[in-house]
Parts: C-alpha cells; structure tokens; sequence
C-alpha cells in the first residue's frame, strides 16, 4: 500500500461542507523550499480524496497544504481575515493513509489528523 493523503474543509460557520477551495500539495525540503506535485479543488462534499498524482511515490518528510480560501468566501459573499491557510506536516509511515481536514470559519480555522 502507498502513502496517500486527502483532506475536507467544512465550513464550521454554516455547518456545511465547503466546495470550490483549490488546494495545493507540496514536499517541503530541509532548507523550507517547497515544491507543488499535486492539487484538486473541493468537491460539494468538501472533499479533494486524493491529492497526490496517482502512482506518485510519496516519501518520509515535511508536507504542505494551501487551502486558497479568499475566493471560497467571496463567492459566499462574506468577509474573511484569510486569504489562504497553509498547514504544514510530517509523513512518517509512507505506507499509511494521511487525512488532514481543515475547520473553517471566516475569522478562524482548526486543523487534525483524521482517519
């Protein structure tokens, strides 16, 4: 089995899942560069359910997600203090799952690692 990673952002303000959010996936190098491989844009269950290529090999290290958040709340016709929230993480076992959902309000968010 080969590492994968998903993620899904639910709109804690509305209590509903949040479509349309590009979301960017990156490996992240020892010197903080990073390097975009991969990318999808929320589904209308706020889902992006693999964001790596297929057949990509994904290695141990850093990660980065981008969640482009300022047209998902323009488009909602709301304000936000966010233009874009990054969460920065470490894959340690390249044979497991990694979900990484994002809880997002207009003035906030949280992040986890789901199942």
């Amino acid at each position: 089995m080969s590492t994968t990673i998903s993620t899904h952002v639910l709109d804690t303000s509305l209590g509903a899942p949040a479509a349309g959010i590009r979301v960017q996936i990156a490996r992240v190098d020892a010197a903080g560069s990073s390097v975009v491989f991969g990318e999808g844009i929320t589904n209308t269950d706020g889902r992006v359910p693999a964001l790596a290529p297929i057949g990509a090999a994904l290695v141990a290290g850093r990660y980065r997600l981008r969640f482009e958040v300022a047209t998902y709340f323009s488009l909602t016709k709301r304000p936000s203090f966010y233009d874009e929230i990054t969460i920065d993480f470490r894959v340690t076992d390249t044979a497991a799952h990694y979900h990484v959902p994002l809880l997002l309000s207009p003035f906030g968010y949280s992040t986890y690692r789901g199942s």
